[in-house]
């Protein structure tokens, strides 16, 4: 009878029905697993920038700093890094005011012009070396900026200490002349005054190490050469350094718009001086002010605010000049 058949037949075992069962993600075809989030382009190993990052390790294996054409590029500015001037008038300008360098990159197949032209003639005439770039190097060498076909690597400016000033004037026998700069930070500013020492006889310039404008290549090219000529020394503390001037048999004057007297009324011109230089800003800072055993100032229209720092570091630097000349 149907339904009380024993006979064994077509029955399904428990547990034996064929499907998709929960959670299993399924069993008669490949499981469904996910492949995580889309790796980066340089660790694909078919992308070109991966191609690229194998190169630059095989460069910084071999000693060679990244993104330089045949290991010997420019890096970007930074602490006791080199710098990269970009741009036919920069690195123009630079070469003619005799700017160390490193290396001159010039683009493949670059189209000549007068600046061009120069630029070879002094690096042939000073034996600098030159390199032939691509494009794509020349951007990773100038950082992406405008370079019209030619960079150049200036190496890290070697700067002094206060001593080796005082030494530099000993051997001029003259009394010592310095410049400190206090709080300026336009590097613009320090190749000025770089230009003015040099002219008026300075035996070198004294900047903090923080928070001011260090030798660059812009401070450099205003210079107008005299950072060739002229030391410059860095101080890790300006006031505690100027104290050690004293110690030294230095008179420090500081040049400020409130100052105790006009600058035609200087003191200790023809004394070993260092003369000390506020921001046009805020002028010298207060520790800077207690160091001073004067502080001068120069007359102007009332129309005029104040002078800007390094232009009042000229004047000064002429009247410091004149007296001594009158008094030779």
């Amino acid at each position: 009878m149907a339904g009380n058949s024993k006979r064994a037949g077509a029955v399904r075992k428990a547990g034996s029905k064929k499907g998709a069962q929960v959670g299993t993600g399924g069993h008669s075809r490949k499981a469904l697993q996910g492949k995580g989030p889309t790796p980066k382009a340089e660790d694909r190993t078919y992308h070109p920038a991966h191609q690229r990052k194998v190169a630059a390790e095989k460069r910084v294996a071999a000693g060679r700093r990244p993104g330089s054409p045949g290991g010997r590029g420019a890096g970007r500015k930074g602490a006791g890094a080199t710098e990269v001037v970009a741009g036919r008038n920069a690195v123009l300008e630079a070469l003619r005011a005799e700017m160390p360098v490193e290396g001159i990159y010039l683009a493949t197949h670059l189209e000549s012009d007068d600046r061009t032209q120069e630029i070879l003639e002094i690096a042939h005439t000073r034996s600098h070396p030159m390199f032939e770039a691509s494009r794509l190097d020349l951007d990773r060498i100038t950082d992406g900026a405008v370079h019209q076909g030619v960079a150049m690597k200036v190496p890290p400016y070697e700067y002094r200490d206060a001593e080796d000033l005082l030494d530099a004037a000993a051997e001029s026998g003259e009394p010592p002349l310095i410049v400190a700069l206090d709080s300026i930070t336009d590097p613009r500013n320090l190749g000025a005054v770089l230009r003015s020492a040099g002219a008026f006889g300075a035996h070198g310039v004294l900047v903090p190490e923080r928070r001011a404008a260090g030798v660059t290549a812009s401070a450099w090219k205003v210079s107008a050469g005299a950072a060739a000529r002229v030391p410059v020394a860095r101080a890790t503390n300006l006031a505690r350094e100027l104290t050690e001037l004293k110690k030294a048999g230095c008179f420090v004057v500081g040049l400020d718009a409130g100052g105790d007297m006009p600058v035609g009324e200087l003191a200790y011109a023809t004394d070993p001086l260092v003369l000390v230089v506020g921001s046009e800003g805020k002028g010298l800072s207060r520790l800077v002010r207690d160091a001073c055993d004067a502080v001068v100032s120069i007359p102007i229209a009332a129309t005029t605010e104040s002078l800007n720092a390094a232009v009042a570091a000229g004047i000064t630097l002429y009247e410091v000049a004149k007296q001594r000349s009158a008094a030779s």
